[in-house]
């Protein structure tokens, strides 16, 4: 009994910081959604503090001494031992950030994001620059405080894909390089299939409407979720029965809004899949990594969403809310369409080819910036003459280049790598389901993706932190993470669209 006391001391203890973080979660959404422009000069103070008092409450001293006790307890559950393990690690870390930095990094950070926004709108980058300069220096001094074997960045990598090594990363792009890029680029060499009415006119009730349904289809729950319109397209979630997405549109191209629903509704399905209720603020209820998570909305944005049999099976209903822009246009058309591979400036509108290159992009900008191998004055140029290299195309603004993405307004850096491993995560999951559930394409074409949830809800979301994303590959797939998978997918795949 004392022991149990001991632990349920402990499980109150982390609810109060999960009640902090996710009324600080409530400010940022409102914030990038609904906040009027004046809000924002005091929003970054109430963020700060919020930030602040979650710190201090977690990193509490006496907080430390109960871990300490607990994890010497041998009257616990596995499942117990390894929600201690895991507070003990993250407080271990946490102790490591001095208050004012705490204080000063969520102040800086919540300042930074209108100053992102008014720059992306009026394309300056001279507006966001001061504030971004102040967020890699503290990120500079954060790998300091934290510590590091190999590179610096890695202290920083840790927050999105724990023990992930600046080594490892380099070796899978590596093999980005070597099979992906080459491929991508045979592709863009070729004639392209027809996709001009992508870009006619879709109006935004219409095209939400759609989305709605298919979103639905997936398995998300509007009861326990909502949507609405965000300059940048995130999930987010305020605990049990509450998960948020956002999107945008552009009613002049209909991928915008369409993809960016079913990926941020993939995240939102993971975050819905933890079990939150039973282990509200442990960590048995959260994500694993943002690998990890990023794998669920990339399975779901281009493994199912960008596959012909989804195609197949929802067309049909597209083309009746659309029929004066699908009118002359086949099944086989759109699905070509929406996998069309060429060069382009934005990344979340990219192809799921290209896509890897405007990652390999920022991991080379946010590694340089922490070395101190570039200033970021530099950003502009550097990421410019990237896109040159790699895509053949060069930004003709900021806003197009290296204002598009919100991330580092909010101090995100080691956060870019994840896109890329969580795809290559993706094609793995998708690699073993079609062995284990039988039927798959059929199940895809009917609308039925019911089989589909039921394996991520069983081999991927249950476990929540519990095993580290080598173990879950390896549990749930047979062996750790092989880009193969992945570059198997793609040759199979576009293969057959572009005839090679």
């Amino acid at each position: 009994m004392k022991n149990n006391t001991r632990y349920q001391a402990y499980r109150s203890h982390l609810q109060k910081v999960a009640d902090l973080g996710f009324a600080n979660a409530i400010l940022s959404w409102d914030q990038q959604t609904y906040m009027p422009k004046n809000g924002a000069v005091f929003r970054g103070q109430q963020m700060a503090t919020l930030s602040t008092l979650g710190h201090e409450l977690f990193v509490d001293p006496k907080f430390g001494d109960l871990l300490d006790e607990l994890s010497k307890d041998e009257s616990l559950s596995a499942e117990e031992k390894d929600n201690v393990r895991l507070t003990r690690k993250d407080y271990l870390r946490k102790k490591k950030y001095p208050h004012a930095f705490v204080e000063e990094h969520a102040r800086v950070t919540a300042d930074a994001f209108p100053l992102w926004h008014e720059a992306r709108v009026k394309n300056q980058f001279s507006l966001f620059e001061p504030a971004l300069k102040k967020i890699v220096e503290l990120k500079r001094q954060e790998t300091q405080f934290l510590g590091y074997e190999g590179h610096p960045y890695e202290a920083l990598l840790e927050d999105y894909e724990p023990g992930l090594t600046v080594k490892e990363m380099d070796h899978v792009f590596d093999d980005v390089k070597k099979e992906l890029f080459p491929f991508f680029k045979k592709i863009i060499a070729l004639p392209k299939p027809k996709h001009d009415f992508l870009t006619r006119h879709y109006p935004k009730a219409k095209q939400w409407a759609f989305a709605e349904k298919m979103v639905k289809q997936m398995g998300y729950d509007f009861q326990s979720g909502r949507a609405d319109y965000a300059p940048h397209p995130f999930c987010t979630t305020f605990g049990p029965g509450d998960v948020r997405i956002t999107i945008w549109v552009d009613e002049n191209h209909f991928n915008p809004m369409f993809f960016a629903a079913v990926h941020e509704a993939g995240h939102g399905l993971y975050e819905m899949g933890l079990p939150l209720e039973s282990q509200y603020g442990l960590p048995a209820s959260q994500a694993l990594s943002m690998a990890v998570h990023e794998s669920q909305s990339r399975f779901w944005e281009n493994k199912i969403a960008r596959s012909l049999p989804y195609w197949k099976g929802n067309f049909a209903e597209l083309k009746r809310e659309f029929p004066e822009n699908l009118n002359d246009v086949t099944t086989d058309d759109f699905f070509k369409a929406v996998n069309l591979v060429e060069p382009s400036l934005i990344r979340v509108e990219a192809d799921e080819l290209t896509y890897h290159a405007h990652i390999y992009i920022r991991y080379l900008i946010e590694k340089a910036l922490i070395e101190g191998q570039i200033q970021v004055a530099d950003i502009p140029r550097f990421w410019n003459e990237r896109y040159e290299e790699f895509l053949g195309i060069r930004p003709p603004n900021d806003s197009d280049g290296c204002l598009q993405d919100v991330h580092w307004s909010y101090g995100s850096f080691g956060y870019f790598p994840t896109y890329s491993l969580g795809s290559f995560y993706a094609a793995q999951w998708l690699s073993t389901m079609k062995k284990e559930v039988p039927g798959l394409d059929a199940s895809i074409e009917r609308g039925n993706m019911a089989p589909l949830l039921k394996w991520l809800r069983e081999k991927v979301h249950v476990h929540g932190r519990r095993l580290t994303s080598g173990e879950l590959l390896k549990q749930a797939t047979g062996e750790g993470l092989n880009f193969s998978h992945f570059m198997n997918y793609a040759r199979e795949k576009y293969g057959k669209i572009y005839s090679i």
